[in-house]
């Protein structure tokens, strides 16, 4: 039989022994062996963080982003040959597009995340902060890639959207990664990996994969290492309290599997839409990959008035669920992963029948189609009831990896609050309620347990993702039980892979390390306007300071005639007793409207395409008739934008600062103005 070949110091390397015989989990075939037995694990991360590493680091964001892209692109395009390999973790088509293209969303939606950084390898972290009166010391943070390795010991249910989610944001930060899928699904990962080297997209060492045991690996871990592990809670603590983890104070970020909750509001009746939108939610969640998402539901909570009704109702909906081969278009729920999994999943339901009792589903016998009962690992969905739910510990901490929930009674809100309380910490729960003040008052005091919650209802059914679809511009994990942990959330996720650094010194210092301009540094005039350079010769600090004009009381009564914007403080005749203004006062958009009129040059065209928008806009003092005002305009932050099209004119966008002052010296208004400025090729 084959062996899975682990993916290590640039080169595939089978592993030594016996290892561990993989099996189709619909046919029971053994398909392969996968070991890695024999690797040297020290020398896998030396391999990550002496080629891989230095790689990505010196990439600048929308380098990697492009990638990123590129990568999406190439595998997408192979999806096809995933599929196949997919069917044999028991997934259907549907939870195949989950894990297959739902990785590569993940690519492509952090290839995108990109435009919210700067063309750097590093970014800023927040604003300046003033450390001086006179304005000639301030701070900042910077973000920069850690210089170790990304470990990521992944979970059997996802092998491609379990890879993908992690690596695509450790790239993205910059650093590269070895992926440890979990030994029972990982030949599906293998599939996908191999396709990844044969592209030649990635940078050498940015991926490492073993199929197998982790071995020793973290005895050689090191502070800029950083791990990510998706598990069991009892396996993820194992890990997390490592010596050499605990030593060498390695970020560990865990996602545990735990007992989400979705809870029916009071409000909701049979007669209401919310109504079919909680049943069909529950049993989505509950035949998806057959129950086996860390994110399913596992405990349903309904008024106690409304109970018979509801079980009935989901017994209903689950008998309409068509079980067998994946391959076939009937079928509609798969097997679980192997016949591993199902032991364990009898076997946890077994603590569960000390306080609970099945309403509906078998544990001995289940109806398939075009397979095998016994050889494949097929289960029956299995609905259970508690009427004590106060009185149980077992619903609340036994969580079963499959097609199981348990649906118990509540009497009012602040019951259903105190209950999803008591799976001491999930990934996610859902409430279904058409009354805002019940979502409110659900999400704001059950919150602190649950690390996503969704409101579901008729306003947003049709479009929403569901309980169970994690996104990659929100954090996924959750407190306590669920493991404490926060993955992805977009611009937080790449956080999560960077060293924040402090730094103080002068404006002109910090803006030449971050390459934005900060206030009170040092600026460049020259002869030429900037609005004369194209994108790539506009350098950050090039600046003009305007010619003075005198804002006239006729100004501000033409401004008003033309906008229409007559306000009190803006009339002369007010009487200003009482107000927070001495007379008259210029509009604020009257003097922004000078101020373009001051710094923009606009006899012959130029390099500037349009203005794209204004940023943080403040009025600091008001501008009396006879104010004297110039203005200091300063190239502040320079973007890159990709062209969609080979037509498309190739631009940048340029943000500027733009300082008004007035004849005593003082700030009267700031903005950050955005052009879109041309690049020369």
């Amino acid at each position: 039989m084959n062996k899975l070949e682990n993916y290590v110091t640039g080169k595939w390397i089978t592993g030594d022994g016996n290892g561990q015989v993989l099996r189709d989990a619909v046919t029971g075939e053994e398909i392969a062996i996968a070991t890695t037995d024999g690797l040297d694990f020290a020398s896998i991360l030396d391999y990550g963080r002496r080629v891989g590493n230095p790689a990505l680091r010196k990439m600048t964001f929308h380098e990697r982003g492009r990638m990123l892209r590129a990568l999406a692109i190439y595998l997408n395009e192979r999806k096809e040959n995933f599929y196949g390999v997919s069917y044999k973790t028991g997934a259907t088509k549907l939870d195949s597009w989950i894990d297959i293209e739902g990785g590569f969303g993940n690519l492509f939606s952090n290839a995108s995340l990109r435009r919210k950084f700067p063309d750097l390898p590093y970014c800023t972290d927040g604003d300046a902060v003033g450390l001086s009166k006179g304005g000639s010391f301030i701070g900042h943070h910077i973000l920069v890639p850690k210089e170790g390795v990304a470990i990521h010991i992944n979970a059997f249910n996802f092998p491609v959207w379990g890879m993908l989610e992690k690596c695509a944001v450790n790239w993205l930060a910059g650093v590269p990664s070895v992926v440890k899928p979990a030994t029972i699904t990982s030949y599906l990962t293998e599939a996908v990996v191999k396709e990844i080297v044969s592209s030649g997209i990635l940078p050498p060492g940015s991926l490492q994969l073993i199929c197998g045991s982790v071995g020793d690996i973290l005895d050689h871990v090191t502070s800029q290492d950083i791990i990510t592990f998706t598990g069991s809670k009892s396996t993820g603590l194992k890990l997390r309290s490592h010596s050499k983890v605990l030593s060498e104070c390695v970020p560990f970020n865990m996602e545990a599997d735990s007992l989400n909750a979705i809870v029916l509001g009071e409000d909701v009746s049979p007669q209401m839409p919310e109504w079919d939108i909680f049943i069909k939610e529950i049993r989505k969640e509950m035949t998806v990959k057959a129950g086996q998402k860390c994110t399913a539901i596992r405990r349903i909570f309904v008024p106690e008035n409304k109970m018979d009704d509801v079980w009935k109702a989901i017994a209903s909906s689950l008998q309409q669920t068509t079980i067998g081969n994946p391959l076939n278009e009937k079928v509609r729920m798969g097997s679980l992963a192997g016949e591993g999994q199902r032991v364990e999943v009898r076997a946890q339901i077994q603590k569960l029948l000390a306080s609970s009792q099945i309403i509906y589903g078998s544990l001995d016998s289940v109806e398939v189609i075009d397979a095998d009962p016994v050889k494949g690992a097929f289960i029956s969905p299995i609905l259970l009831k508690n009427e004590e739910p106060f009185l149980s510990d077992e619903v609340h901490e036994v969580e079963v990896f499959g097609p199981v929930s348990t649906i118990m009674p509540y009497k009012d809100l602040s019951e259903a609050i105190e209950l999803s309380k008591k799976g001491k910490g999930s990934l996610c729960s859902t409430i279904v309620t058409a009354d805002d003040k019940v979502a409110t008052d659900y999400v704001v005091t059950a919150g602190t347990w649950h690390g996503r919650m969704l409101v579901l209802n008729a306003g947003c059914a049709k479009e929403s993702t569901g309980h169970g679809s994690p996104l990659p511009m929100l954090i996924h994990g959750g407190p306590g039980r669920a493991g404490g942990g926060e993955e992805m959330g977009g611009v937080r996720g790449v956080k999560h892979y960077m060293q924040r650094v402090a730094i103080q010194g002068s404006p002109t210092t910090i803006t030449a390390i971050t390459k934005i301009y900060q206030q009170n540094a040092k600026g460049y005039t020259g002869e030429l306007h900037p609005f004369k350079k194209y994108f790539e010769e506009l350098q950050i600090g090039d600046q003009i300071v305007t010619e003075k004009r005198v804002i006239t009381s006729e100004d501000i009564d033409k401004f008003a005639n033309l906008s229409g914007d007559h306000f009190y403080a803006h009339v002369k005749e007010t009487d200003f007793a009482d107000t927070m203004f001495e007379r008259q006062v210029a509009h604020g958009y009257f003097v922004l409207s000078v101020a373009a009129g001051l710094f923009v040059d606009s006899f012959e065209k130029n390099p500037v395409l349009l203005n794209y928008g204004i940023d943080e806009l403040r009025f600091t003092k008001p501008v009396y008739p006879g104010a004297e005002i110039h203005i200091r305009f300063t190239c502040k932050e320079k973007t890159p934008q990709d062209r969609k099209e080979d037509s498309e004119i190739p631009k940048g966008i340029v943000k500027w600062l733009v300082e008004i002052i007035d004849e005593t010296n003082e700030q009267v208004g700031i903005a950050t103005i955005l052009t879109m400025v041309k690049r020369k090729s």
